[in-house]
Protein backbone atom coordinates (compact mmCIF):
# COMPACT_ATOMS: atom_id res chain seq x y z
CA UNK A 1 0.00 0.00 0.00
CA UNK A 2 1.26 3.41 -0.75
CA UNK A 3 1.77 5.07 2.65
CA UNK A 4 1.64 8.11 0.81
CA UNK A 5 -2.54 7.54 0.53
CA UNK A 6 -4.33 8.83 3.63
CA UNK A 7 -8.06 7.53 2.10
CA UNK A 8 -7.08 3.57 1.24
CA UNK A 9 -10.41 2.82 -0.17
CA UNK A 10 -13.09 4.68 -2.31
CA UNK A 11 -17.19 3.71 -2.00
CA UNK A 12 -18.60 4.52 -4.90
CA UNK A 13 -22.54 5.14 -5.42
CA UNK A 14 -23.83 3.25 -8.65
CA UNK A 15 -26.67 5.60 -10.44
CA UNK A 16 -26.41 9.39 -11.20
CA UNK A 17 -22.48 8.76 -9.83
CA UNK A 18 -21.33 6.26 -12.24
CA UNK A 19 -23.80 5.48 -14.44
CA UNK A 20 -26.28 7.60 -15.57
CA UNK A 21 -29.11 4.82 -15.26
CA UNK A 22 -32.18 7.52 -15.37
CA UNK A 23 -33.13 6.42 -18.79
CA UNK A 24 -33.64 3.04 -18.14
CA UNK A 25 -35.36 3.59 -15.18
CA UNK A 26 -37.72 6.05 -16.64
CA UNK A 27 -38.15 3.78 -19.32
CA UNK A 28 -39.23 0.59 -17.34
CA UNK A 29 -41.30 3.14 -14.86
CA UNK A 30 -43.68 4.40 -17.77
CA UNK A 31 -43.80 0.59 -19.23
CA UNK A 32 -45.04 -0.14 -15.71
CA UNK A 33 -47.12 2.91 -15.62
CA UNK A 34 -48.78 1.64 -19.02
CA UNK A 35 -49.87 -1.62 -17.81
CA UNK A 36 -51.42 -0.32 -15.03
CA UNK A 37 -53.33 1.48 -17.40
CA UNK A 38 -52.11 5.23 -16.55
CA UNK A 39 -50.75 8.02 -17.97
CA UNK A 40 -46.73 8.21 -18.43
CA UNK A 41 -44.69 10.32 -15.91
CA UNK A 42 -42.09 13.28 -16.84
CA UNK A 43 -38.43 11.82 -17.88
CA UNK A 44 -37.41 14.67 -14.48
CA UNK A 45 -40.25 13.33 -12.33
CA UNK A 46 -39.21 10.03 -12.04
CA UNK A 47 -35.67 10.49 -12.16
CA UNK A 48 -36.50 13.06 -9.02
CA UNK A 49 -37.55 9.42 -7.78
CA UNK A 50 -34.31 7.79 -7.89
CA UNK A 51 -32.02 7.06 -4.86
CA UNK A 52 -33.98 5.26 -2.17
CA UNK A 53 -34.20 2.03 -3.71
CA UNK A 54 -36.52 0.60 -5.94
CA UNK A 55 -39.59 -0.17 -3.76
CA UNK A 56 -39.45 3.69 -2.79
CA UNK A 57 -39.34 4.27 -6.55
CA UNK A 58 -42.39 2.26 -7.16
CA UNK A 59 -44.61 4.12 -4.18
CA UNK A 60 -43.44 7.49 -5.13
CA UNK A 61 -44.92 7.26 -9.09
CA UNK A 62 -47.83 5.41 -7.17
CA UNK A 63 -48.42 8.46 -5.44
CA UNK A 64 -47.47 11.33 -8.52
CA UNK A 65 -49.81 9.29 -10.42
CA UNK A 66 -52.67 9.12 -8.23
CA UNK A 67 -52.71 5.75 -8.17
CA UNK A 68 -53.84 3.46 -5.07
CA UNK A 69 -51.31 2.62 -2.73
CA UNK A 70 -52.44 -1.13 -2.48
CA UNK A 71 -51.58 -1.30 -6.27
CA UNK A 72 -47.57 -1.61 -4.78
CA UNK A 73 -47.13 -4.96 -4.83
CA UNK A 74 -48.57 -5.76 -8.63
CA UNK A 75 -46.84 -2.18 -9.67
CA UNK A 76 -43.29 -3.40 -7.48
CA UNK A 77 -43.29 -6.82 -10.18
CA UNK A 78 -44.65 -5.27 -13.24
CA UNK A 79 -41.26 -2.23 -12.47
CA UNK A 80 -39.05 -5.52 -12.14
CA UNK A 81 -39.74 -7.45 -15.08
CA UNK A 82 -39.63 -4.04 -17.59
CA UNK A 83 -36.37 -3.31 -15.74
CA UNK A 84 -34.77 -6.74 -16.30
CA UNK A 85 -35.40 -5.63 -20.21
CA UNK A 86 -34.27 -1.93 -20.07
CA UNK A 87 -31.30 -2.04 -17.53
CA UNK A 88 -27.83 -0.88 -19.59
CA UNK A 89 -30.02 -0.45 -22.78
CA UNK A 90 -30.41 3.28 -22.40
CA UNK A 91 -27.72 4.64 -19.87
CA UNK A 92 -24.21 5.41 -20.37
CA UNK A 93 -21.52 5.47 -18.44
CA UNK A 94 -20.17 9.02 -17.30
CA UNK A 95 -16.88 10.42 -18.54
CA UNK A 96 -14.16 9.44 -16.96
CA UNK A 97 -15.41 6.70 -14.97
CA UNK A 98 -13.48 3.96 -16.73
CA UNK A 99 -9.92 6.04 -16.69
CA UNK A 100 -10.38 6.81 -13.30
CA UNK A 101 -11.47 3.14 -11.55
CA UNK A 102 -8.27 2.19 -13.56
CA UNK A 103 -6.16 4.75 -12.06
CA UNK A 104 -7.22 4.43 -8.47
CA UNK A 105 -6.65 0.54 -9.02
CA UNK A 106 -3.19 1.05 -9.85
CA UNK A 107 -2.18 3.38 -6.79
CA UNK A 108 -3.50 1.05 -5.07
CA UNK A 109 -6.85 2.32 -3.48
CA UNK A 110 -9.52 -0.67 -2.70
CA UNK A 111 -12.95 -0.17 -4.27
CA UNK A 112 -16.58 -0.95 -3.60
CA UNK A 113 -19.41 -0.07 -5.46
CA UNK A 114 -22.21 0.74 -2.36
CA UNK A 115 -26.00 1.21 -3.95
CA UNK A 116 -29.62 1.12 -3.20
CA UNK A 117 -30.10 -0.89 -6.18
CA UNK A 118 -31.00 -4.47 -6.18
CA UNK A 119 -27.95 -7.29 -6.56
CA UNK A 120 -29.50 -8.78 -9.17
CA UNK A 121 -29.99 -5.34 -11.52
CA UNK A 122 -26.25 -3.64 -10.13
CA UNK A 123 -23.87 -6.79 -10.89
CA UNK A 124 -25.20 -7.21 -14.82
CA UNK A 125 -25.48 -3.51 -15.58
CA UNK A 126 -21.26 -2.68 -14.04
CA UNK A 127 -20.53 -6.13 -16.13
CA UNK A 128 -22.45 -4.38 -19.40
CA UNK A 129 -20.40 -1.36 -18.89
CA UNK A 130 -17.03 -3.49 -18.35
CA UNK A 131 -16.34 -1.79 -14.47
CA UNK A 132 -17.18 -4.66 -12.23
CA UNK A 133 -13.58 -5.65 -12.28
CA UNK A 134 -12.62 -2.73 -10.15
CA UNK A 135 -14.51 -2.97 -7.28
CA UNK A 136 -13.89 -5.79 -4.44
CA UNK A 137 -16.75 -5.83 -3.39
CA UNK A 138 -20.29 -4.42 -4.20
CA UNK A 139 -22.95 -3.67 -2.15
CA UNK A 140 -26.74 -4.09 -2.76
CA UNK A 141 -29.77 -2.41 -1.72
CA UNK A 142 -31.30 -5.95 -0.32
CA UNK A 143 -27.35 -7.57 0.47
CA UNK A 144 -27.93 -6.34 4.04
CA UNK A 145 -31.15 -5.68 6.31
CA UNK A 146 -30.63 -1.93 5.87
CA UNK A 147 -29.66 0.53 2.90
CA UNK A 148 -28.15 3.73 2.15
CA UNK A 149 -28.71 6.31 4.05
CA UNK A 150 -28.28 3.80 7.13
CA UNK A 151 -24.48 3.41 7.46
CA UNK A 152 -24.15 0.00 7.76
CA UNK A 153 -23.62 -0.51 3.81
CA UNK A 154 -20.77 1.54 4.10
CA UNK A 155 -18.95 -0.12 7.43
CA UNK A 156 -19.70 -3.54 5.49
CA UNK A 157 -17.85 -2.75 2.29
CA UNK A 158 -14.68 -0.90 4.63
CA UNK A 159 -15.22 -4.70 6.37
CA UNK A 160 -14.48 -6.78 3.57
CA UNK A 161 -11.67 -4.38 2.10
CA UNK A 162 -10.04 -4.69 5.58
CA UNK A 163 -10.09 -0.69 5.83
CA UNK A 164 -11.40 1.84 8.52
CA UNK A 165 -13.82 3.81 7.65
CA UNK A 166 -12.00 6.92 8.78
CA UNK A 167 -9.44 5.60 5.85
CA UNK A 168 -12.09 5.41 2.73
CA UNK A 169 -14.33 8.16 1.16
CA UNK A 170 -17.87 7.60 -0.04
CA UNK A 171 -18.08 9.06 -4.03
CA UNK A 172 -22.30 9.90 -4.59
CA UNK A 173 -24.49 12.05 -6.25
CA UNK A 174 -26.69 12.24 -3.80
CA UNK A 175 -28.18 13.74 -0.18
CA UNK A 176 -28.44 10.06 0.16
CA UNK A 177 -25.06 9.27 -0.16
CA UNK A 178 -24.08 12.04 2.33
CA UNK A 179 -26.59 11.42 5.07
CA UNK A 180 -25.21 7.41 4.31
CA UNK A 181 -21.34 8.97 4.66
CA UNK A 182 -21.98 11.25 7.86
CA UNK A 183 -23.45 8.28 9.68
CA UNK A 184 -20.61 6.14 9.05
CA UNK A 185 -18.26 9.29 9.55
CA UNK A 186 -16.55 8.14 6.57
CA UNK A 187 -15.98 10.90 4.19
CA UNK A 188 -17.60 12.33 1.34
CA UNK A 189 -17.32 13.70 -2.18
CA UNK A 190 -20.60 14.48 -4.18
CA UNK A 191 -19.92 14.49 -8.39
CA UNK A 192 -22.69 16.80 -9.74
CA UNK A 193 -21.85 16.17 -13.30
CA UNK A 194 -22.39 19.62 -14.24
CA UNK A 195 -25.34 20.52 -11.97
CA UNK A 196 -25.73 23.10 -9.93
CA UNK A 197 -24.05 23.16 -6.22
CA UNK A 198 -25.78 21.17 -3.76
CA UNK A 199 -28.25 22.80 -0.97
CA UNK A 200 -26.67 24.28 2.02
CA UNK A 201 -28.08 22.02 4.08
CA UNK A 202 -25.48 19.38 3.47
CA UNK A 203 -22.60 21.92 5.25
CA UNK A 204 -19.27 23.22 4.03
CA UNK A 205 -17.38 19.42 4.60
CA UNK A 206 -19.25 18.19 1.27
CA UNK A 207 -17.27 18.85 -1.18
CA UNK A 208 -18.07 18.81 -4.34
CA UNK A 209 -16.89 17.90 -8.21
CA UNK A 210 -17.79 18.04 -11.55
CA UNK A 211 -15.37 15.08 -13.49
CA UNK A 212 -13.77 12.26 -12.37
CA UNK A 213 -10.26 12.98 -13.62
CA UNK A 214 -10.33 15.64 -10.54
CA UNK A 215 -10.93 12.74 -8.59
CA UNK A 216 -7.66 11.68 -7.26
CA UNK A 217 -6.58 14.51 -6.24
CA UNK A 218 -9.59 15.59 -4.33
CA UNK A 219 -9.06 12.02 -2.49
CA UNK A 220 -5.46 13.15 -1.56
CA UNK A 221 -6.54 16.41 0.42
CA UNK A 222 -9.36 14.40 2.63
CA UNK A 223 -8.57 15.09 6.02
CA UNK A 224 -8.81 11.56 8.00
CA UNK A 225 -11.65 11.26 10.79
CA UNK A 226 -10.67 10.84 14.21
CA UNK A 227 -9.60 7.09 15.11
CA UNK A 228 -12.69 5.04 15.92
CA UNK A 229 -13.03 1.35 16.31
CA UNK A 230 -14.01 -0.66 12.59
CA UNK A 231 -17.50 -1.55 12.36
CA UNK A 232 -18.70 -4.75 10.44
Amino acid sequence: MNAAIRQHAVLFDLDGTLIDTAPDIVAAANRMLDELQARPLPFDKIAGFIGNGVSTLVQRILDASALEPELHTVALASFNRHYAETNGRFGRLFPGVQACLAGLRAANYRLACVTNKPLAFALPLLQMHHIDIHFGIIVGGDSLASMKPAPEPLWHACHVLDVAPRHACMVGDSGVDVAAAQAAEVPVLIVRHGAPEPVAAWGPAVKTFTHFDQLAGLLAAIPVYPERELQS
